[in-house]
Protein backbone atom coordinates (compact mmCIF):
# COMPACT_ATOMS: atom_id res chain seq x y z
CA UNK A 1 0.00 0.00 0.00
CA UNK A 2 1.22 3.68 -0.93
CA UNK A 3 1.63 6.28 1.67
CA UNK A 4 2.27 9.51 1.72
CA UNK A 5 2.97 12.28 4.43
CA UNK A 6 1.32 15.39 3.99
CA UNK A 7 0.56 18.43 5.75
CA UNK A 8 -3.07 19.76 4.54
CA UNK A 9 -6.08 21.54 5.31
CA UNK A 10 -9.14 18.53 6.11
CA UNK A 11 -11.53 19.85 3.19
CA UNK A 12 -8.08 18.63 1.24
CA UNK A 13 -7.90 15.68 3.06
CA UNK A 14 -11.46 14.62 2.44
CA UNK A 15 -10.84 15.35 -1.40
CA UNK A 16 -8.03 13.36 -1.82
CA UNK A 17 -9.41 10.93 0.23
CA UNK A 18 -12.61 10.36 -1.98
CA UNK A 19 -9.77 10.32 -5.16
CA UNK A 20 -8.29 7.69 -3.42
CA UNK A 21 -11.13 5.61 -3.41
CA UNK A 22 -11.19 5.62 -7.00
CA UNK A 23 -13.96 8.72 -7.30
CA UNK A 24 -14.66 9.03 -11.09
CA UNK A 25 -16.92 12.17 -11.22
CA UNK A 26 -17.15 14.97 -8.77
CA UNK A 27 -20.11 17.65 -9.26
CA UNK A 28 -20.49 20.47 -7.21
CA UNK A 29 -21.25 24.58 -6.96
CA UNK A 30 -19.06 26.74 -4.84
CA UNK A 31 -20.40 27.79 -1.32
CA UNK A 32 -17.85 28.88 2.34
CA UNK A 33 -16.72 26.78 4.18
CA UNK A 34 -16.40 23.87 1.98
CA UNK A 35 -14.75 25.68 -1.40
CA UNK A 36 -11.25 24.27 -1.27
CA UNK A 37 -13.18 20.70 -1.74
CA UNK A 38 -13.80 21.87 -5.54
CA UNK A 39 -11.05 23.95 -5.58
CA UNK A 40 -8.79 21.13 -5.05
CA UNK A 41 -10.53 18.48 -7.31
CA UNK A 42 -10.90 20.79 -10.28
CA UNK A 43 -7.28 20.70 -10.59
CA UNK A 44 -6.46 17.42 -9.28
CA UNK A 45 -9.43 15.27 -11.22
CA UNK A 46 -8.40 16.50 -15.02
CA UNK A 47 -4.82 15.27 -14.52
CA UNK A 48 -6.50 12.02 -13.19
CA UNK A 49 -8.47 11.21 -16.29
CA UNK A 50 -11.52 11.49 -14.12
CA UNK A 51 -14.34 14.01 -14.51
CA UNK A 52 -15.21 17.34 -12.40
CA UNK A 53 -18.02 20.02 -13.67
CA UNK A 54 -19.09 23.04 -12.04
CA UNK A 55 -22.52 23.05 -12.26
CA UNK A 56 -24.80 25.75 -12.38
CA UNK A 57 -26.41 24.94 -9.15
CA UNK A 58 -26.97 22.83 -6.24
CA UNK A 59 -29.51 21.34 -7.86
CA UNK A 60 -28.28 20.95 -10.41
CA UNK A 61 -25.36 19.11 -9.07
CA UNK A 62 -27.21 16.92 -6.48
CA UNK A 63 -28.83 15.78 -10.34
CA UNK A 64 -26.09 14.75 -12.22
CA UNK A 65 -24.48 12.42 -9.38
CA UNK A 66 -27.89 10.86 -9.34
CA UNK A 67 -26.91 10.51 -13.27
CA UNK A 68 -23.66 9.22 -12.78
CA UNK A 69 -24.21 7.07 -10.05
CA UNK A 70 -26.46 5.47 -12.21
CA UNK A 71 -24.17 4.10 -14.29
CA UNK A 72 -22.42 2.52 -11.76
CA UNK A 73 -19.79 5.62 -11.04
CA UNK A 74 -18.28 6.19 -7.78
CA UNK A 75 -19.73 10.13 -7.77
CA UNK A 76 -19.29 12.43 -5.04
CA UNK A 77 -21.11 16.70 -4.45
CA UNK A 78 -19.82 18.65 -1.58
CA UNK A 79 -21.61 21.74 -0.21
CA UNK A 80 -22.59 24.10 2.98
CA UNK A 81 -25.44 24.06 5.13
CA UNK A 82 -28.01 26.31 2.88
CA UNK A 83 -26.93 24.58 -0.49
CA UNK A 84 -27.36 20.89 0.95
CA UNK A 85 -30.98 21.85 1.81
CA UNK A 86 -31.12 22.57 -2.07
CA UNK A 87 -30.00 18.85 -2.77
CA UNK A 88 -32.81 17.52 -0.42
CA UNK A 89 -35.12 16.77 -3.22
CA UNK A 90 -31.98 14.87 -5.32
CA UNK A 91 -31.14 13.35 -2.04
CA UNK A 92 -34.31 11.50 -1.45
CA UNK A 93 -34.53 10.08 -5.38
CA UNK A 94 -31.08 8.65 -4.66
CA UNK A 95 -32.30 6.49 -1.99
CA UNK A 96 -35.45 5.81 -3.30
CA UNK A 97 -33.83 4.59 -6.30
CA UNK A 98 -30.74 3.17 -4.58
CA UNK A 99 -28.08 4.90 -5.94
CA UNK A 100 -24.79 4.71 -4.41
CA UNK A 101 -23.90 8.57 -3.85
CA UNK A 102 -21.61 10.39 -1.81
CA UNK A 103 -22.59 13.84 -0.30
CA UNK A 104 -20.27 15.83 1.94
CA UNK A 105 -21.74 19.32 4.25
CA UNK A 106 -19.04 21.30 5.14
CA UNK A 107 -21.76 23.03 7.83
CA UNK A 108 -22.36 26.32 8.43
CA UNK A 109 -24.12 28.42 11.06
CA UNK A 110 -27.65 28.98 10.08
CA UNK A 111 -31.30 28.64 9.77
CA UNK A 112 -31.86 31.09 6.22
CA UNK A 113 -28.35 32.28 5.13
CA UNK A 114 -26.85 32.02 8.63
CA UNK A 115 -22.94 32.78 8.73
CA UNK A 116 -19.72 31.08 7.62
CA UNK A 117 -18.83 29.99 11.19
CA UNK A 118 -18.41 26.54 12.08
CA UNK A 119 -21.68 24.63 13.36
CA UNK A 120 -23.39 21.75 14.22
CA UNK A 121 -26.96 22.84 13.43
CA UNK A 122 -27.51 20.59 10.28
CA UNK A 123 -27.58 17.01 12.66
CA UNK A 124 -31.28 16.75 12.44
CA UNK A 125 -31.29 17.36 8.34
CA UNK A 126 -28.63 14.80 8.30
CA UNK A 127 -29.76 12.33 10.27
CA UNK A 128 -33.98 12.46 9.42
CA UNK A 129 -33.34 12.40 5.96
CA UNK A 130 -34.18 16.04 5.12
CA UNK A 131 -35.99 15.34 1.89
CA UNK A 132 -39.23 13.54 1.66
CA UNK A 133 -40.27 9.93 1.79
CA UNK A 134 -39.44 6.91 4.27
CA UNK A 135 -35.67 6.96 3.53
CA UNK A 136 -32.39 7.58 5.77
CA UNK A 137 -29.06 8.12 4.43
CA UNK A 138 -25.97 6.82 6.82
CA UNK A 139 -24.36 9.48 8.16
CA UNK A 140 -20.54 9.81 9.27
CA UNK A 141 -19.30 12.07 10.95
CA UNK A 142 -14.97 12.79 10.88
CA UNK A 143 -13.10 14.88 13.71
CA UNK A 144 -9.33 15.24 12.18
CA UNK A 145 -8.31 15.97 8.76
CA UNK A 146 -6.78 12.17 9.03
CA UNK A 147 -10.33 10.81 9.83
CA UNK A 148 -11.79 13.16 6.66
CA UNK A 149 -9.33 11.07 4.18
CA UNK A 150 -10.14 7.37 5.72
CA UNK A 151 -14.00 8.38 5.75
CA UNK A 152 -14.05 9.59 2.45
CA UNK A 153 -12.96 6.18 1.56
CA UNK A 154 -15.50 4.58 3.65
CA UNK A 155 -18.47 6.69 2.63
CA UNK A 156 -17.87 5.18 -0.79
CA UNK A 157 -17.90 1.50 0.22
CA UNK A 158 -20.64 2.05 2.16
CA UNK A 159 -22.33 3.37 -0.65
CA UNK A 160 -21.76 1.00 -2.75
CA UNK A 161 -22.44 -1.93 -0.10
CA UNK A 162 -26.10 -0.63 0.69
CA UNK A 163 -26.32 0.73 -2.57
CA UNK A 164 -27.30 4.29 -0.66
CA UNK A 165 -26.50 7.67 -0.60
CA UNK A 166 -23.99 8.11 2.35
CA UNK A 167 -23.43 11.84 3.56
CA UNK A 168 -20.12 13.39 5.28
CA UNK A 169 -20.91 15.63 7.89
CA UNK A 170 -17.83 17.65 9.04
CA UNK A 171 -17.92 22.16 9.51
CA UNK A 172 -15.79 24.98 9.29
CA UNK A 173 -13.21 23.48 11.77
CA UNK A 174 -12.59 20.31 10.68
CA UNK A 175 -12.45 21.15 6.93
CA UNK A 176 -10.21 24.78 7.26
CA UNK A 177 -7.41 22.54 9.95
CA UNK A 178 -4.49 21.59 8.92
CA UNK A 179 -2.29 19.16 9.73
CA UNK A 180 -0.31 16.22 9.09
CA UNK A 181 -2.00 13.18 7.85
CA UNK A 182 -0.84 10.09 5.65
CA UNK A 183 -2.56 9.40 2.14
CA UNK A 184 -2.54 5.89 1.06
CA UNK A 185 -3.72 3.66 -2.14
CA UNK A 186 -6.82 1.36 -0.03
CA UNK A 187 -8.59 -1.19 -2.05
CA UNK A 188 -10.05 -1.32 -4.57
CA UNK A 189 -13.96 -0.11 -3.63
CA UNK A 190 -16.26 -3.33 -4.65
CA UNK A 191 -18.63 -1.79 -6.54
CA UNK A 192 -20.65 -4.68 -7.59
CA UNK A 193 -22.52 -2.84 -10.41
CA UNK A 194 -22.69 -4.69 -13.17
CA UNK A 195 -26.16 -6.93 -12.22
CA UNK A 196 -28.34 -2.97 -11.62
CA UNK A 197 -26.25 -0.39 -13.80
CA UNK A 198 -27.09 1.23 -16.48
CA UNK A 199 -25.35 0.54 -19.61
CA UNK A 200 -25.33 0.88 -23.19
CA UNK A 201 -25.71 -2.58 -23.87
CA UNK A 202 -29.08 -2.77 -24.12
CA UNK A 203 -29.09 -6.68 -23.35
CA UNK A 204 -27.31 -6.79 -20.79
CA UNK A 205 -29.72 -8.41 -17.70
CA UNK A 206 -32.82 -6.23 -19.62
CA UNK A 207 -31.84 -2.89 -16.96
CA UNK A 208 -32.47 0.55 -18.85
CA UNK A 209 -34.91 2.28 -16.56
CA UNK A 210 -34.23 3.47 -12.51
CA UNK A 211 -37.52 5.02 -11.39
CA UNK A 212 -39.16 6.59 -8.43
CA UNK A 213 -42.40 6.57 -10.31
CA UNK A 214 -44.27 3.98 -8.74
CA UNK A 215 -47.28 2.79 -10.36
CA UNK A 216 -49.71 -0.02 -10.26
CA UNK A 217 -46.59 -2.04 -12.09
CA UNK A 218 -44.45 -0.92 -9.29
CA UNK A 219 -46.16 -0.89 -6.06
CA UNK A 220 -44.53 1.05 -3.27
CA UNK A 221 -45.67 -0.83 -0.63
CA UNK A 222 -43.10 -3.54 -1.14
CA UNK A 223 -40.28 -1.26 -2.41
CA UNK A 224 -40.58 0.66 0.97
CA UNK A 225 -40.38 -2.94 2.95
CA UNK A 226 -37.23 -3.69 0.68
CA UNK A 227 -35.48 -0.30 1.87
CA UNK A 228 -36.62 -0.63 5.58
CA UNK A 229 -34.84 -4.18 5.84
CA UNK A 230 -31.54 -2.52 4.01
CA UNK A 231 -31.79 0.18 6.76
CA UNK A 232 -31.56 -2.45 9.63
CA UNK A 233 -28.76 -4.12 8.16
CA UNK A 234 -26.72 -0.72 8.41
CA UNK A 235 -27.21 -0.55 11.89
CA UNK A 236 -24.00 -2.92 11.92
CA UNK A 237 -22.38 -0.02 10.36
CA UNK A 238 -21.94 1.32 13.79
CA UNK A 239 -18.61 2.98 14.69
CA UNK A 240 -18.19 5.18 17.77
CA UNK A 241 -14.54 6.33 20.17
CA UNK A 242 -14.64 6.19 23.84
CA UNK A 243 -12.10 7.64 25.24
CA UNK A 244 -11.31 7.86 29.08
CA UNK A 245 -14.63 6.16 29.78
CA UNK A 246 -13.44 2.94 31.82
CA UNK A 247 -13.49 4.61 35.37
CA UNK A 248 -15.45 7.50 35.04
CA UNK A 249 -18.43 7.93 36.50
CA UNK A 250 -19.28 10.72 34.35
CA UNK A 251 -19.82 10.79 30.59
CA UNK A 252 -19.57 13.67 27.84
CA UNK A 253 -21.12 12.88 24.32
CA UNK A 254 -19.72 15.07 21.29
CA UNK A 255 -19.15 14.43 17.96
CA UNK A 256 -16.95 16.02 15.35
CA UNK A 257 -15.27 19.24 15.90
CA UNK A 258 -16.49 19.71 19.70
CA UNK A 259 -15.37 16.31 20.61
CA UNK A 260 -12.02 17.08 19.48
CA UNK A 261 -12.13 20.10 21.74
CA UNK A 262 -12.88 18.27 24.15
CA UNK A 263 -10.55 15.61 24.43
CA UNK A 264 -8.58 18.67 25.94
CA UNK A 265 -11.02 19.85 28.38
CA UNK A 266 -11.17 16.34 29.84
CA UNK A 267 -7.31 15.93 30.04
CA UNK A 268 -7.77 19.04 32.36
CA UNK A 269 -10.07 18.00 34.69
CA UNK A 270 -8.82 14.44 34.75
CA UNK A 271 -5.38 16.37 35.66
CA UNK A 272 -8.06 18.17 37.95
CA UNK A 273 -8.69 15.13 39.91
CA UNK A 274 -12.29 14.50 38.41
CA UNK A 275 -13.10 11.20 36.38
CA UNK A 276 -15.02 12.25 33.50
CA UNK A 277 -14.82 10.31 30.17
CA UNK A 278 -16.00 11.38 26.67
CA UNK A 279 -18.19 9.37 24.34
CA UNK A 280 -17.97 10.31 20.38
CA UNK A 281 -20.77 8.65 17.89
CA UNK A 282 -18.50 8.37 14.67
CA UNK A 283 -21.23 7.63 12.74
CA UNK A 284 -24.51 9.67 13.31
CA UNK A 285 -27.21 7.33 11.82
CA UNK A 286 -26.76 4.02 12.58
CA UNK A 287 -26.49 5.83 16.07
CA UNK A 288 -24.69 4.26 18.31
CA UNK A 289 -27.42 3.79 20.95
CA UNK A 290 -26.33 -0.10 22.26
CA UNK A 291 -23.03 1.53 23.31
CA UNK A 292 -24.31 4.37 25.20
CA UNK A 293 -27.20 1.85 26.87
CA UNK A 294 -23.70 -0.24 28.16
CA UNK A 295 -22.28 2.98 29.14
CA UNK A 296 -25.57 3.96 31.06
CA UNK A 297 -25.05 1.01 33.69
CA UNK A 298 -23.18 1.76 36.63
CA UNK A 299 -24.78 4.99 37.91
CA UNK A 300 -22.90 6.94 35.25
CA UNK A 301 -24.22 10.52 34.44
CA UNK A 302 -24.05 12.18 31.06
CA UNK A 303 -24.09 15.85 29.56
CA UNK A 304 -24.49 16.27 25.79
CA UNK A 305 -22.04 19.08 24.10
CA UNK A 306 -23.21 20.12 20.77
CA UNK A 307 -22.58 23.71 18.74
CA UNK A 308 -26.35 24.49 18.42
CA UNK A 309 -28.80 24.54 20.40
CA UNK A 310 -30.01 20.69 21.26
CA UNK A 311 -30.38 18.16 18.76
CA UNK A 312 -27.66 15.07 18.95
CA UNK A 313 -28.80 15.24 23.12
CA UNK A 314 -32.76 13.60 22.01
CA UNK A 315 -30.56 10.61 20.58
CA UNK A 316 -28.65 10.66 23.67
CA UNK A 317 -30.98 10.49 25.77
CA UNK A 318 -33.41 7.85 23.65
CA UNK A 319 -30.85 5.64 23.96
CA UNK A 320 -30.31 6.20 27.98
CA UNK A 321 -33.88 6.59 28.95
CA UNK A 322 -34.52 4.76 31.85
CA UNK A 323 -31.41 4.37 32.76
CA UNK A 324 -29.84 7.40 33.04
CA UNK A 325 -30.00 11.08 32.23
CA UNK A 326 -28.02 13.89 30.07
CA UNK A 327 -27.50 17.35 30.63
CA UNK A 328 -26.89 19.44 27.45
CA UNK A 329 -25.02 22.43 26.80
CA UNK A 330 -25.14 24.22 23.53
CA UNK A 331 -21.81 26.07 22.05
CA UNK A 332 -23.20 28.83 19.99
CA UNK A 333 -22.70 28.53 16.48
CA UNK A 334 -20.37 30.64 14.51
CA UNK A 335 -17.83 30.23 17.08
CA UNK A 336 -14.90 28.59 17.23
CA UNK A 337 -14.52 26.42 20.57
CA UNK A 338 -11.98 26.20 22.72
CA UNK A 339 -11.19 23.98 26.04
CA UNK A 340 -11.69 26.50 28.57
CA UNK A 341 -15.35 27.19 26.96
CA UNK A 342 -16.41 23.77 28.54
CA UNK A 343 -14.59 23.47 31.51
CA UNK A 344 -16.66 25.16 33.86
CA UNK A 345 -19.72 24.03 32.42
CA UNK A 346 -18.72 20.52 32.68
CA UNK A 347 -16.75 20.31 36.26
CA UNK A 348 -20.19 22.81 37.26
CA UNK A 349 -22.61 19.83 35.72
CA UNK A 350 -20.30 17.26 37.12
CA UNK A 351 -20.52 18.55 40.62
CA UNK A 352 -24.56 18.70 39.89
CA UNK A 353 -24.75 22.57 40.61
CA UNK A 354 -26.64 22.66 36.91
Amino acid sequence: MNQQNLFVKGNEALARGAMAAGMDCYFGYPITPQNDIPEFLSIEMPKAGKQFLQAESEVAAINMVLGACATGKLSMTSSSSPGVSLMQEGISYLAGAQLPGVIVNVSRGGPGIGDLGASQSDYFQATRGGGHGDYRTLVIAPSTAQESFDMAIEAFRLAFKYRNPVLMLTDAIIGHVKESIVAYTPEPIDTKAGDWCLGFDRDAKGRHLHSQCLTKHQPLAPHTILLKEKYEKMQEEVLFEEYLTDDADFVVVAYGSIARVLKNTIDNLRNAGHKIGLFRPITLYPFPSSALQKLATGNRRFMTIEQNLGQMVEDVRLAIAGTSESAFYGQLPGTIANPDDFYLPVLDTYKGEQ
